[in-house]
């Protein structure tokens, strides 16, 4: 059992390579249905948590919960389908949400822009010059997304353990190449690595319960002990500490929780 994670730009086949995977493995494919459940569970407009994961930082930040929140209620059932195993997961920042977790096999998918240019221009009826400006703008926001969001890169390789570049590779290819690898001794689920996830779980479930009422926070969690960090007004420690304790207690999981309180700056 193993999650794989497909990082990809539009127009690079990374959605066909995912569907067949997980056909192939029999495993879930997770993308747009991530924002569907995300979004009838914290009775949020959808488009509003489309364009937290797609849209340029600067608007984002006009969004009227903040860019923050968005991402919590994503992440939350993002890593609620990942604690499962058995998935394939096809978008943004899936790589990034299970850094930690060794059973991750995480794959970026490369396309030459003439290829993306041209199917892009045929899908949309477009002319290739104004397909491959949307497509530079694309490029452009998500990789601006991971930097502000997450501080990664998407372009750095480090951050995944197969690269596949479409071309004299087919999509046939990289289905065979991820099957295999994903097969291999080291992106076998343990116990320590189902901890892993689990643990990332139940902080982004804290997370998400706490971060309309409590913005500024952060959290993670070891083997059901929940650590929170408020940053705050000192002087208003205890109640805070009663706010945090009375929105996180009843989530299932959480055997304890311990809350912090900083000041702004420190």
């Amino acid at each position: 059992m193993a999650i794989i994670t497909i990082s990809r730009g539009s127009y690079s086949k990374g959605r066909e390579i995912a569907e067949k995977v997980a056909e192939r493995l029999k495993y879930d494919c997770i993308s747009r249905d991530l924002l569907l459940e995300a979004s009838e569970h914290f009775n949020i407009p959808e488009i509003k948590l489309i364009r937290a994961l797609h849209d340029a930082p600067s608007v984002l930040g006009r969004l009227t919960y903040g860019r923050e929140k968005y991402l919590a209620f994503i992440q939350d059932a993002f890593l609620e389908h990942a604690r499962k195993n058995n998935m394939v997961y096809h978008g943004l920042a899936g790589h990034v949400m299970v850094q930690g977790v060794a059973h991750v096999l995480k794959v970026r998918i490369l396309s030459d822009i003439e290829d993306r240019v041209r199917l892009e221009a045929e899908r949309e009826g477009i002319s290739k010059e104004k397909a491959l400006k949307l497509l530079r703008k694309d490029d452009d926001e998500r990789r601006k997304w991971m930097l502000t969001l997450w501080g990664k890169d998407p372009w750095d390789p480090s951050l995944y353990d197969l690269i596949i570049h479409i071309h004299r590779i087919t999509v046939d290819d990289a289905v065979d190449l991820i099957c295999h690898t994903v097969g291999l001794k080291d992106f076998e689920t343990t116990p320590e690595s189902q901890q892993a996830v689990d643990d990332l779980s139940l902080a982004a479930q804290v997370k998400a319960k706490l971060i309309g009422e409590i913005p500024n926070c952060t959290v993670r969690s070891e083997d059901g002990s929940v650590y929170v960090t408020v940053i705050g007004d000192l002087g208003q420690e205890a109640r805070l500490v009663d706010d945090v304790k009375k929105l996180a207690e009843g989530t299932l999981g959480v055997k304890k929780i311990m809350v912090g309180v900083s000041a702004p700056g420190l």
